[in-house]
């Protein structure tokens, strides 16, 4: 019978048998498989990451010989990365005594670098070449030496005489500077691990680094002030500030000869180690 509802069931029941028979088939395609890292590994990195030129920036900070570094990062290339950094530290020791000498140190760190970091093969690995282009590291001392205390200079030995209001004596001073800037700007070069701006979207990392500052021999400048002696009985002193007293000639010829030596000696110090650990935070700009 081939009326209108006859033709009607008849077309159902087809497609319900068809559909049976076809869940069974082999031979139908199969659904694709969702998108996964192997066809995400073949689109570009800059597509892939969304993470291009200056999109990204990270800010930290570390502790290191340097002090205590604030440092920004931001991504170049997929291989590259920018820092800028900036250290300081102070550090006073107080006045304390030493052999007869009262010394009140200084240690004055501040600098400020800029860096190059390289990626090889886009690891956590990383090589990095910059400069130091502020550099205002000193260490800074001042101190006395007391009354009747004697000191050896160049194999000579002196003695700082008593205050004495008559000769117009005083008791000799000191204060010196070791510089430790006698390069500006300084090549650094250093290595480590850890990425200080990810390829992720975390937004924590906690990059090492390890390296040197090639900054050249410190430098050393000393000066002194008051009466010096050369017996302890204070017969023969001179004042610091008469140059041409026979006692003060002798000083100042035991002083500089001293300071040859200590100098040449600074001269084997031509790095400066670099190391320290990070702890960075990274976000989006654009």
């Amino acid at each position: 019978m081939r009326d209108g509802s006859g033709a009607q069931f008849g077309a159902v029941a087809y497609s319900s048998s068809a559909s049976a028979s076809g869940s069974h088939d082999s031979s139908l395609p199969s659904a694709p498989e969702p998108a996964g890292d192997e066809e995400r590994a073949n689109v570009p990195w800059d597509v892939k990451e969304r993470y291009g030129l200056l999109s990204r920036v990270g800010i930290g900070a570390d502790v290191s010989p340097l002090g205590v570094g604030i440092k920004s990062a931001t991504i170049l290339t997929q291989y590259f990365d920018a820092r800028l950094m900036a250290n300081f530290l102070g550090i006073n020791t107080g006045q304390f005594e030493l052999e007869g000498f009262r010394v009140n140190a200084d240690l004055h760190l501040a600098s400020a670098a800029a860096s190059l970091d390289w990626y090889p093969l886009n690891s956590v690995f990383r090589l990095s070449v910059g400069t130091l282009f502020l550099n205002g590291n000193r260490i800074s001392i001042k101190g006395d030496i007391q009354p009747g205390t004697s000191f050896s200079l160049n194999g000579t030995e002196f003695f700082s005489a008593n205050a004495n209001p008559v000769t117009g004596a005083t008791p000799m001073t000191g204060s010196g500077v070791i510089g430790l800037h006698p390069r500006v700007p300084a090549l650094t070069l250093a290595g480590g691990f850890g990425k200080f701006v990810p390829r992720s979207h975390r937004h924590w990392s906690f990059p090492a680094e390890f390296g040197v500052l090639l900054m050249g021999a410190p430098t050393l400048n000393i000066n002194t002030a008051g009466t010096v002696c050369l017996d302890q009985a204070q017969t023969q002193c001179g004042n610091l500030s008469n140059p041409a007293n026979p006692v003060t000639v002798q000083y100042n010829d035991a002083l500089q000869a001293s300071l040859t030596k200590w100098r040449h000696s600074l001269g084997d110090v031509q790095v400066y180690p670099l190391l320290s650990y990070s702890v960075v935070y990274s976000f989006n700009v654009r």
